[in-house]
């Protein structure tokens, strides 16, 4: 199906795509293309207008400042993984992008792009959620920080706002964490079914779950279970009722109760990776 019709400005600076965002109504921003353009060939998206800020150096690059990560929005997913700074001081990061979709996807598509665009499937959600990432977000009045868990707030849908560009994913230095990513995915598409992201500290874990529901959202209730104790036997009474089943999706590749099922099954599997 083709699109409907649209404007097209490729933005020569942040500013100058803030600019654009709040004066063209209807307007959205463009970066990797790979969740925007086949939402809007099924017409699921309708922009009036596309702003394209895919070659804004701004927004890409991976830095380090004090105890903070620093990922340009813009970022691909392949410059993720390659990243050896993320692999010596986040490495949860390197091993989710292996995760993600195909080469092409992961050498275009971005970070920035993929959270804004929320796919409940999306993978790095997760991550950012055991992580607990912060956002920095934009716009020609401002900007502001939003932490991940008030970030995700359902399927497509975030703390965003329309006049908003995010820009900036800042992330913890966990000296000595163990991490883990564990996925059960669709064959054809990738996405995540159900897919597990934990960070385990010495003080206790991070659970992050994506692909399941309609939104990412953190396993509070498993990480209390657990609290520092990450045994086999532990991990297996702390994940028997991960999650209500009330919570997820059913659809034809797995319904709610199986989805809560393979939840336990992937959250233990990523607690013993994690300290493989």
């Amino acid at each position: 199906m083709y699109t409907t019709p649209f404007d097209y400005y490729r933005a020569g600076s942040v500013q100058e795509a803030l600019e654009l965002l709040a004066n063209v109504e209807g307007s959205k921003l463009l970066s990797g293309g790979h969740s925007l353009v086949p939402a809007m060939k099924l017409r699921l998206a309708q922009p009036s207008a596309l702003i394209d800020i895919s070659q804004l150096s701004e927004l890409q690059g991976i830095r380090q400042e004090g105890d903070t990560i620093i990922i340009g929005a813009g970022t691909t997913y392949a410059d993720i993984i390659n990243s050896e700074l993320l692999r010596s001081a986040c490495p949860l990061m390197n091993e989710v992008g292996g995760w993600v979709g195909d080469p092409m996807v992961r050498n275009c598509g971005t970070l920035g792009g993929s959270l804004a665009h929320a796919d409940p499937a999306a993978d790095y959600p997760a991550a950012m959620l055991a992580l607990e990432a912060k956002f920095k977000l934009v716009s020609r009045d401002g900007e502001r920080v939003v932490e991940a868990a008030d970030f995700f707030q359902g399927m497509f849908d975030t703390a965003k706002r329309d006049d908003e560009m995010l820009t900036e994913i800042h992330l913890p230095v966990l000296p000595g964490a163990k991490v883990a990513y564990t996925k059960f995915r669709h064959p054809a598409s990738h996405f995540a079914i159900v897919g597990v992201a934990v960070v385990l500290t010495d003080s206790g874990a991070r659970v992050g779950l994506t692909g399941a529901g309609p939104r990412a959202m953190r396993l509070s209730n498993v990480e209390a279970a657990l609290g520092s104790d990450y045994s086999e036997a532990n991990a297996e009474k702390a994940t028997e009722h991960a999650v209500d089943p009330g919570e997820l999706l059913g659809d034809r590749f797995a319904t709610a109760e199986y989805r809560a099922h393979l939840t336990g099954v992937y959250t233990r599997r990523a607690i013993a990776q994690a300290l493989a």
